[in-house]
């Protein structure tokens, strides 16, 4: 919290006394001041996504808030988003919270990409979608994807973290790395 407040002090802001600390923690996220390095940027926005995060216990809250930072973050992603293991049809994801274009509503586990990383409960990395057996074409312009688990405390399924770029081979085990230690903030702390 004493983070947000600093940065939103360094951009020469004053907070009067009765505001909203929701609204200085959204208003003091700066893509322009995160690192240019791939990997210095992925830790200073899971920093900054935690900050943002606290105190929310909202999953779907949680999710778009994730979506919108990381989106926002990386000029190369087409579409970043969740899609959630359905709890009324298990071995199923269904869309979530999402920045881009139309998704696709709802993918069985072990289909297309996001589908074979929710069966095997592992990040999966396509350079090239036309490549992969069974891409999902769910917009027409992804070139390759990136798709990380989003487990809970006790290594349960609950949604995967999609993103997609119109770029050939955009993503990297640098990525990969990134992703997986941001999609570990999206889970709820538990009430314990």
């Amino acid at each position: 919290m004493q983070h947000r407040l600093q940065a939103f002090a360094n951009r020469g802001l004053t907070r009067r006394p009765n505001e909203v600390i929701e609204w200085v923690m959204a208003e003091a996220f700066a893509v322009a001041d995160l690192p240019a390095a791939k990997a210095a940027r992925y830790d200073a926005l899971r920093v900054e996504i935690a900050a943002v995060l606290e105190g929310e216990a909202n999953p779907v809250a949680r999710m778009a808030t994730v979506a919108a930072m990381l989106a926002q973050a990386f000029d190369t992603f087409f579409w970043t988003g969740f899609y959630v293991v359905d709890p009324a049809r298990p071995a199923e994801l269904v869309v979530g919270p999402y920045q881009g274009t139309l998704g696709c509503l709802r993918i069985a586990f072990g289909r297309g990409v996001c589908g074979a990383a929710a069966a095997a409960r592992e990040s999966v990395i396509v350079p090239d979608v036309e490549a992969f057996p069974g891409h999902i074409a769910c917009d027409s312009r992804s070139r390759s994807e990136i798709v990380v688990p989003v487990l809970d405390a006790g290594g349960a399924l609950l949604a995967v973290l999609d993103i997609d770029s119109t770029d050939l081979a955009a993503f990297d085990e640098g990525d990969r790395q990134g992703l997986e230690a941001i999609a570990r903030l999206v889970p709820p702390p538990s009430a314990d």
